[in-house]
């Protein structure tokens, strides 16, 4: 009993997954405004380092957790949670700054209308999945739990939309090609 009062604990681990998901937030804020504003090279240019900039905020937040799980003996929730929960999440924001990179690699002209509607999708999937992060520290509460659940479907319907768009958006583009490589003559 002595010893665990000496012990540091908790490590405010709520804090720092609310203060990623404001990040991943921002991320796809500025991956958005990116989609919509693509042709002018100048917002390009300014939202791609607006994904950047968030993206490393949460690299530095990653770090953080890292360092607590290493100092904190008693932790508020499972470590392998903890350490699940953070990487996950810096997997959305390095795929949002990825999304970035490869439009620039593979040097993208134009953004199409689903390509607009994904990145919608993806940031109103970001923000619920903000909402959902914030109810953890009080998870335990069976009100704050369904609540919770209820965030976690609406982000499932928002990954089933994007389903739907992206076999749509495939079928469109198979269909476009065909036509217009039908129209090719061989002299």
């Amino acid at each position: 009993m002595f010893f665990s009062k000496l012990m540091p604990h908790d490590g405010n681990f709520f804090e720092l997954f609310n203060e990623h998901a404001g990040n991943i937030v921002a991320a796809s804020e500025s991956f958005l405004k990116f989609v919509e504003h693509y042709s002018d090279e100048a917002l390009r240019a300014k939202y791609t380092l607006e994904v950047d900039k968030a993206e490393h905020a949460c690299d530095d937040i990653v770090k953080e957790v890292h360092r607590r799980l290493h100092k904190t003996f008693i932790t508020p929730i499972d470590r392998d949670q903890i350490f699940s929960l953070i990487n996950t999440m810096d997997d959305v924001a390095d795929l949002l700054q990825n999304g970035t990179e490869a439009m620039h690699s593979y040097d993208v002209k134009k953004m199409t209308p689903e390509m607009v509607q994904m990145a919608e999708l993806c940031n109103q999937c970001c923000i619920s999945m903000k909402n959902a992060v914030a109810t953890l520290k009080d998870i335990s509460d069976p009100e704050v739990a369904k609540a919770a659940l209820k965030t976690c479907d609406e982000i499932d319907h928002l990954e089933s939309g994007a389903d739907r768009l992206l076999s749509t958006a495939i079928t469109r583009d198979r269909k476009s090609t065909r036509l217009n490589s039908s129209h090719i003559t061989i002299s």
